[in-house]
């Protein structure tokens, strides 16, 4: 093959894995980079204005198009402003190759302005982490790099990038710049352990489910069904990070909580498929799970079964594959007088759902003409109004609650929300749900405090004139903190003098106006019957809106 240089074999190599997009924020260690872009028109690449921004929008679109997503930011400043979302894509399991430039590495004695070990600085919140030295290694390493984003259980990589590795000339090898072989992986359960985790659901008399991210990441949720029916059994979300099971199901029992200890007390067999056990800090350590509760963990990360709970049985496995072969076996384990049990707990379920639905319309109507707005009303406005493309980006943190009593998911790729606990992810993952859903109005529900993390975000919006409308949830405050610090003290009620540095009201931020100056038309609401009629203007427009919602921030 004729020689080339390594920049080249790059972007060869990012167009052979099929990218179509490098999210980044340029800096001049990027030069040789944002040279060869000049050469690969199919290869877009997409501005952020700060470093946070780009790898929440790489995440987000890597979540909702189901690739592998391709970011870069500019060497040490640019990384270390990029990891708290690159922490987020962690803990998330995105499948993410963030690269960086770096200085000339026959400069590395001298040490330049703006360098560190980059890949130090990366390694605690990635799968593997690499520094290309010579031009004829990128190949390897960008086959590699892709191989281990892409491969169970998913997560980030990141490469640096130094300068002269990108200017330096080789001569590829034969197959170094061809497409990689296509990949199937459905890992599938050890049949022993199943037909073992089948016979013990099949004796349960309390079955409980809980299901999580990477279960959503496997396509999984018509197993899921499948076995919670078979079972009668409810089913808890181990995050809700993304729909695993249709939340209109007679079954669905919601999230899980510090205070939901007594679900698991109840249950005499709790089924966990593609979650961790557990990751809030408001845990007592190995408080959740009694040891009575005999536990099945099947994963497709080993790391996580068994990690906290001893699992009685733990199956490492593709999730949707190790349900569907578990629904198999239980079919054939479950006795006459279990299926019927398990008939009996679905029926009562299916007379429950209605009342809980009812009286949940009931309550957000409590005070639905209150100024401030309350998040109740402001999510049943949401969904009064909601475009008949839309699909839901949820940030809001202590709205999310209101969100999910007012809202139903009934199927992948209609909700994503913040994963690994880091803010500031909404603004830009909306961006990069929307790239990889071009079809969609991407209508994405923030928090203050969330939205001024990366704010930058909506001038990308702007720039792209993307169908994305934020509703920003103004109460002044960052309000999950108030929450915790009263759940700390144990406190029934707590004034306002009792919080130090939570307050966002002296001056109130009007996001209506910052969004102007970043090109993004914006409105502020404070009178709940202005709402409604906001909402469905914003939703009519072309690019994107905002709509800066006053919400009660009360405890």
């Amino acid at each position: 093959m004729p020689s080339m240089t390594g920049k080249r074999a790059l972007m060869e190599c990012l167009a052979a894995h099929g990218v179509e997009i490098v999210f980044g924020n340029p800096g001049s260690t990027e030069s040789p980079l944002m040279d060869a872009l000049v050469d690969f028109p199919s290869i877009r690449y997409v501005l952020a204005l700060q470093e946070t921004p780009v790898v929440s929008m790489a995440d987000g679109y890597a979540r909702a198009s189901g690739k592998a997503a391709f970011a870069n930011v500019h060497i040490a400043p640019g990384l270390a402003n990029a990891l708290s979302q690159l922490y987020n894509s962690y803990r998330g399991g995105t499948p993410l190759v963030l690269t960086a430039g770096q200085a000339d590495s026959r400069m590395e004695h001298e040490e330049p302005s703006l360098s560190a070990d980059l890949v130090r600085m990366s390694r605690q919140f990635t799968k593997w982490s690499a520094e290309v030295r010579h031009a004829a290694d990128l190949p390897m390493v960008v086959r590699r790099a892709f191989k281990v984003a892409l491969e169970p259980p998913t997560g980030p990589v990141f490469i640096s990038l130094p300068w002269d590795a990108l200017d330096e000339a080789f001569e590829p090898e034969p197959g170094d710049l061809l497409p990689p072989p296509e990949a199937y992986r459905r890992l599938r359960p050890d049949s022993a352990g199943v037909r073992r985790a089948a016979a013990l659901l099949a004796e349960a008399r309390s079955p409980l489910i809980v299901a999580g991210d990477r279960l959503a990441q496997s396509g999984g949720m018509a197993a899921l069904v499948r076995i919670a029916e078979l079972l009668g059994a409810p089913v808890r979300l181990g995050s809700r990070s993304e729909p695993v099971f249709p939340t209109t199901h007679p079954l669905f029992a919601g999230g899980i909580g510090p205070a939901d200890r007594d679900a698991f007390a109840r249950a005499d067999v709790v089924l966990a498929v593609g979650t961790n056990l557990f990751n809030s800090f408001l845990y007592t350590p190995r408080g959740a799970i009694p040891p009575t509760t005999r536990l099945i963990h099947l994963d497709s990360s080993a790391w996580e079964v068994g990690r906290v709970y001893p699992a009685e049985v733990g199956l490492v496995a593709d999730p949707r594959a190790g349900l569907e072969d578990l629904a198999d076996a239980l079919e054939e384990a479950l006795s006459p007088a279990r299926h019927e049990e398990a008939r009996a707990r679905l029926a009562r379920a299916e007379a429950e759902s209605a009342g809980r639905r009812a009286e949940r319309e009931r309550r957000a109507r409590g005070g639905w003409d209150s100024t401030p707005i309350s998040p109740a009303r402001l999510a049943h406005e949401l969904r009064a109004h909601f475009p008949a493309n839309g699909l839901l980006v949820d940030e809001a943190i202590t709205t999310s609650g209101a969100i999910h009593q007012a809202f139903d998911f009934r199927a992948p790729g209609e909700y994503y929300s913040s994963r690994g606990g880091a803010i500031g992810w909404g603004p830009g993952g909306a961006v990069g749900v929307q790239l990889a859903r071009p079809d969609r109005r991407v209508v994405a529900v923030i928090g203050d405090g969330s939205s001024a993390y990366s704010f930058q975000a909506l001038w990308t919006a702007a720039h792209l004139r993307l169908p994305v409308t934020y509703i920003i949830c103004s109460n002044r405050a960052y309000r999950i903190l108030k929450v915790n610090l009263a759940h700390y003290r144990g406190e029934q009620a707590t004034g306002p003098d009792r919080f130090v540095g939570m307050d966002l009201d002296d001056p109130p931020i009007d996001f209506s106006r910052l969004a102007e100056g970043f090109g993004v038309p914006g409105c502020r609401v404070e009178r709940p019957a202005d709402l409604g009629p906001r909402l469905a203007e914003a939703f009519m427009s072309i690019g994107p809106s905002l709509v800066d919602v006053v919400i009660d921030g009360s405890l």
